[in-house]
């Protein structure tokens, strides 16, 4: 151990012989001035009282566009302030407010309710309830409006975009049109307004005189619907349940279908139950892939290919169904033709897709974007292990017309001066420079701090592809073409090799981070070398050695691995990625470490991210946490400021962290599991209820005995759980002294 804060708990207590004090910081929120609900391509941005003051991200946004800006209710000229504000069930939002003095005697009480309801459009309902002794005359006055900014412009406060908004009054539908003028752009809200009293609009405000007897109520209701393109987005039903949308659908499903997970460790259980919520809550709910998940909330609300793919391929040891969707998704978003404003080529993968004002008039090329290198070698990847958890040849059949222009794509363009290494570029002038797995500008930098230009062959990106190589191998045998997988298989042979030898540096003990355009090292310590781990590109002779560099002290903050190494001169712990710790890589490392044995890193790796789980409220992963050392002065780590929270590979790590205590491996065309676990002192048992291997479920009861061995109970359907280490665990184990 060579931290202070590498025996502590996940539960915030220490093991024996650490001097360190334990952390009592818990319930910590990523944006404690913000709160947000959701639902498909919708969501609501508050303050945390729950209203809509104009200022900032808030407001409701329909397909990244904000349509209600702006919600200011008063009531006899007064602006109740909710005492109390509430998320229900992820989609919904509940908040109480005081209209009259409830001490008062005889009772003059009265309250606000404001329910809102997430759909394709929104419900706001107010309910006014009195407990006064007399009858209370009240005027309501609701304003409404709506800016129609981007996400993006909303978020940064800076606008690219604009036009008009003009006002239309219909009095005999009782509802206000708001219509968006720019460039062409055909968008617009319709507000319709019920109420219990007669309701008037004038002066830019919906008017209601409400004469409320005693122990009554009485109620307005709005239903926002966004108009885009002649569509008309119906606002859901007002229920606490189900707003009963396709993303409603798709959450339901989740919920039903995703493994159960309990254990005595209270910590874990609660950061399982987050994650589990978590990702039935994030799906896009269309028809092309239904429970495919958004990135996260608030500003990722959109389509993301490797992002979408990731978090279902860490999650399936929960459920398979998202992983088929978003391999859909992907499949049905590959590029056609050569168009540089979009990194487009035909066969690429797509990187990004939005629906805001700014995309659809071409400011930026998001509407339908491709700078990004990993999602091709990745969806290759993810359609095997799809297979290998499933054994559903059907949908790997209809899934291979897109896998072969993927491999046709990366062959003609993945390496443009074919080395034998994938190195990216970019094309389009207002594109994404860096396009591996870490995509921020300022990223990939050498080992004096300075940035390395284009084009750039980085490390995780060629152990992407010889997974991807070898998983195609598989899946195109198993699919009845066995010869074109044998060449795939000897391909990726090929490739292992001459990576190590063009990577590797001894002096270091760890690869290099990338190949910048002279062919050499970037010899910048960072995480990559944990993807490698994950993919078994690693020589089983080098990899305790890249285990131990990933957890050195400049490496492991002990909340997690830092993007980049502390020592290094461009480190910013609070970057996005120059140093600070992202939970989705301890998904990913966890199981790089599980496949090499290497079990005293995952332990310290899974306690550390549990740990960091355990501070934020309802146990959840924020997007990117600081790369602030774990220890006295620093209590918590804090979060990078722009961070998402809920984040749908975050919640999909905790789920890979527990596949890799277990080092399960699924062989669902040979109905067995493989099992191998190793549970640490802090995590005495786990009960998973309902995995599903090739269309049976098993439950599987994991308990820590003395020593450190472990029993393994199974409940179930018929299928063979087997415990056996895996081949490079058994290799490793060879090789170290």
């Amino acid at each position: 151990m060579t931290d202070a804060s590498a025996g502590r708990t996940p539960s915030g207590a220490y093991t024996a012989g650490q001097g360190v004090r334990m952390s009592r910081v818990r319930n910590l929120r990523v944006r404690p001035d913000l709160l947000y609900v959701a639902s498909g391509w919708s969501t609501l941005v508050t303050d945390v009282r729950g209203r809509i003051t104009g200022a900032g991200p808030q407001g409701f946004f329909a397909r990244n566009t904000r349509v209600l800006s702006t919600e200011r209710i008063t009531i006899d000229g007064r602006e109740p302030v909710p005492f109390s504000t509430a998320t229900v069930q992820g989609h919904a939002q509940l908040s109480y407010a005081e209209l009259g003095d409830g001490a008062r005697l005889p009772s003059r009480a009265a309250y606000l309710l404001v329910e809102r309801f997430v759909g394709a459009g929104l419900r706001t309902r107010l309910t006014l309830l009195s407990y006064a002794d007399e009858l209370l005359d009240l005027r309501l006055r609701i304003h409404l409006a709506a800016d129609f900014a981007d996400t993006g412009e909303a978020e940064t406060g800076r606008r690219v975009q604009s036009g008009p908004v003009d006002a239309r009054w219909d009095s005999a539908d009782q509802e206000l049109r708001l219509t968006y003028r720019c460039d062409g752009l055909d968008r617009a809200v319709a507000i319709r307004a019920r109420a219990d009293a007669p309701i008037r609009y004038a002066d830019g405000e919906f008017v209601v005189d409400v004469a409320l007897p005693p122990r009554e109520r009485s109620r307005v209701e709005f239903a926002v619907e966004p108009v885009f393109d002649g569509e008309r987005l119906v606002a859901p039903p007002p229920s606490f349940t189900e707003p009963g949308d396709t993303a409603a659908a798709a959450r339901a499903r989740l919920d039903h279908e995703f493994t159960r997970l309990t254990s005595t460790n209270f910590d874990v259980t609660a950061a399982w139950r987050c994650a589990q919520e978590d990702l039935a809550g994030l799906p896009l709910g269309e028809p092309a892939g239904p429970t495919a998940p958004i990135a996260g909330l608030p500003i990722y609300q959109e389509i993301f290919g490797r992002d979408t793919m990731t978090a279902s391929w860490q999650a399936l040891l929960a459920g398979p169904t998202m992983l088929a969707d978003s391999l859909r998704l992907n499949a049905q978003h590959l590029g056609r033709r050569v168009d540089d404003w979009r990194d487009e080529e035909p066969g690429k993968p797509l990187h990004e897709a939005r629906q805001g004002p700014v995309s659809a008039l071409n400011i930026d090329p998001l509407a339908r974007y491709y700078g990004d290198w990993s999602t091709a070698p990745d969806f290759l990847v993810f359609l095997g292990q799809y297979y290998a958890w499933t054994a559903d040849l059907e949908t790997v059949r209809e899934l291979l017309p897109a896998a072969r222009r993927t491999l046709a794509w990366i062959d003609r363009y993945g390496d443009p001066d074919h080395d034998g290494f994938l190195e990216y570029h970019c094309r389009s002038r207002v594109g994404v420079k860096n396009q591996g797995w870490k995509d921020s500008d300022d990223a990939i930098v050498d080992e004096h701090g300075q940035l390395v230009p284009n084009p750039i062959a980085t490390s995780e990106l060629q152990a992407y592809w010889y997974a991807a190589l070898r998983h195609a191998a598989v899946t195109f045998a198993a699919a009845g073409h066995p010869a074109f997988g044998l060449g795939l298989a000897r391909r990726a042979a090929a490739l292992r090799r001459r990576f190590h030898r063009a990577f590797w540096m001894p002096d270091r003990g760890c690869y290099a981070m990338a190949l910048g355009p002279d062919k050499r090292h970037v010899r910048s310590v960072n995480s990559n070398d944990g993807h490698l781990l994950a993919t078994g590109i690693v020589p089983t002779r080098i990899a305790p050695l890249v285990a131990d560099r990933l957890l050195a002290p400049d490496m492991f903050s002990g909340w997690g691995i830092r993007t980049l190494s502390a020592a290094h001169p461009a480190y910013n712990p609070f970057s996005y990625h120059r140093g600070s710790v992202w939970p989705v890589e301890a998904g990913t490392i966890g199981i790089g470490f599980a496949r090499y044995g290497c079990w005293e890193h995952l332990h310290r790796l899974a306690e550390g991210t549990f740990a960091a789980s355990a501070l934020f409220a309802e146990h959840r992963l924020p997007e990117v946490l600081s790369g602030l050392p774990r220890d006295d002065v620093y209590p918590h780590p804090g979060v990078y400021p722009n961070s998402c929270s809920p984040q749908a590979w975050s919640a999909s790590a905790v789920i890979a962290l527990i596949q890799a205590l277990l080092a399960l491996r699924p062989a669902a065309p040979l109905r067995t599991i493989f099992i191998d676990p190793h549970l640490p002192e802090w995590l005495p048992d786990l009960k998973l209820e309902g995995v599903q291997i090739g269309g049976r479920t098993v439950d599987l009861t994991v308990r820590r005995r003395r020593g450190g061995r472990t029993s393994v109970h199974t409940r179930g359907d018929r299928i063979a759980v087997i415990r056996r280490p895996t081949l490079h665990a058994i290799s490793t184990r060879r090789h170290r002294p």
